[in-house]
């Protein structure tokens, strides 16, 4: 191997083993997963983007298993099963991960910090963001661009719009794929679904009846077709889009000037203060305050934290519009980029504390974290 190769790599290691000890003496416990993960909880959870870049495997027994393509899941399930589920518990990791690319290395490294269980969840935030920037700081890059956005926000909104449940549970899922958001908000504009496929009959049957025995008979037909999975989906997870599209079909139409709203609504972006400014009005204009001032009210003292930690705040661009793609996230989110390199995340990272309830935890868990791209920040000259 060329000399100057393994120097290079022995370099990032060095840097990369630094930043994760830094995070060590910070009180983040490391860990390392394993690299072999069940593939059930990433296909439930993780955002379509990640789902088709998975490299899955069966094993005899008929179980599907997956190279990990993130370190959350894994980091979140192992705690969950620890002693110290439900606690006040932070987590550090440097490992590899893997998915697939048609133009980059299929494994890569990362490292990051997940943190569970603090109820201080603006402080958590604003933590998780100042950690991000002495990553990058750490490798030679001390003015990365900030770029954050709010699940929450949008979630709110769409929760104080008279629209059915099997509909807001769909945009809320859509926001981190623009496209289905567009094409979902021009259905409800026209009126539900207007596509009439094959199987609407069996849509319209299914309408309205008993959820749990609808779920049974789907599934049962699938079962006896010879349907294991298609597309990396279970059984489980084609009988809950099924039912899905015959919630959906049965939906009121939105009136454009909702539609309209929830436009004017993504369009919101500038530095924090100037983000708050403009929902404040949105919501008072929109008669949305009751719905929007609590997720308003948390974004604002997250920015009196990011303040403390001594960000800029003009630095930092705040987009309703913006999200990660991930599925699990509900809160805030952030990426930091290099936008005179690749623009590609360097450290990227945000809250998702819907996901250990979505794990088969009987409570809800606060958790928030961020990973590194190690690689990625490798060009950089930083500390040895």
């Amino acid at each position: 191997m060329d000399a100057s190769v393994t120097s290079e790599a022995k370099g990032r290691d060095t840097r990369a083993e630094t930043l994760v000890a830094s995070y060590e003496r910070a009180g983040y416990r490391r860990c390392a997963p394993a690299i072999l993960q069940p593939a059930e909880p990433f296909l439930d959870l993780s955002g379509e983007d990640i789902r088709r870049r998975m490299y899955l495997t069966t094993a005899p027994d008929g179980a599907e298993f997956c190279l990990r393509p993130d370190l959350t899941i894994p980091v979140s399930r192992a705690y969950l099963a620890s002693p110290l589920a439900g606690q006040p518990a932070g987590f550090c990791y440097l490992g590899p991960v893997f998915r697939h690319s048609s133009d980059a290395p299929a494994e890569f490294i990362q490292t990051g910090i997940e943190s569970f269980g603090r109820p201080d969840r603006a402080a958590a935030d604003a933590e998780m963001l100042a950690l991000g920037l002495e990553a990058t700081a750490h490798y030679g890059l001390s003015a990365p661009d900030i770029q954050i956005g709010d699940v929450a926000l949008f979630s709110s909104l769409i929760a104080g719009l008279d629209l059915s449940p099997a509909w807001k549970r769909r945009l809320v899922k859509d926001f981190n794929r623009k496209a289905n958001l567009a094409q979902d908000l021009d259905r409800l504009v026209l009126g539900g679904n207007n596509s009439r496929p094959e199987y609407q009959g069996v849509l319209a049957a299914l309408a309205g009846s008993d959820p749990k025995g609808a779920h049974a008979l789907v599934t049962d037909l699938l079962s006896i077709a010879g349907i294991n999975a298609v597309g990396g989906r279970s059984v489980g997870e084609i009988a809950d889009r099924f039912l899905e599209q015959s919630a959906l079909g049965a939906s009121a139409k939105l009136p454009r000037d909702v539609r309209a709203l929830i436009e004017r609504f993504l369009s919101i972006a500038g530095d924090p203060d100037e983000a708050a400014h403009d929902l404040r009005a949105l919501a008072g204009e929109s008669n949305m305050a009751s719905a929007l001032a609590p997720a308003i009210d948390l974004f604002e003292s997250r920015t009196g934290f990011l303040a403390a930690r001594g960000i800029d705040l003009k630095r930092v661009r705040l987009s309703t519009a913006f999200g990660r793609g991930f599925d699990y996230y509900t809160g805030f989110v952030f990426e930091l980029t290099d936008p005179t390199r690749t623009g590609d995340p360097l450290v990227a990272g945000g809250r998702y504390d819907g996901l250990f309830s979505r794990l088969g935890s009987s409570e809800p868990i606060p958790a928030v974290g961020f990973a590194v791209w190690i690689e990625r920040l490798g060009i950089y000259r930083g500390a040895p």
